[in-house]
């Protein structure tokens, strides 16, 4: 019998995570869903990884901005 995690962000990393939002909304909406200065000051997958991995109030936002955006990536 197959083991599956019900958690909708087991098996994808955080960066994974922070360049599909960026693909998708870009760091400009992103900014404006998520106003922290990693994703409005001189944006960077580089940048808000280092923050978010340090912040956890601004990881679970970007999770939870992930969960329920998840349906769109497909459609694009």
């Amino acid at each position: 019998m197959e083991n599956k995690s019900k958690d909708p962000l087991h098996g994808i990393t955080l960066q994974k995570i922070v360049e599909t939002l960026a693909d998708y909304y870009g760091f400009d909406t992103l900014g404006e869903l998520i106003p922290i200065k990693c994703f409005t000051d001189n944006p960077s997958v580089k940048s808000s990884l280092t923050f978010l991995r340090k912040t956890a109030w601004a990881r679970i936002k970007v999770e939870e901005l992930y969960v329920k955006s998840r349906s769109k990536f497909s459609e694009k």
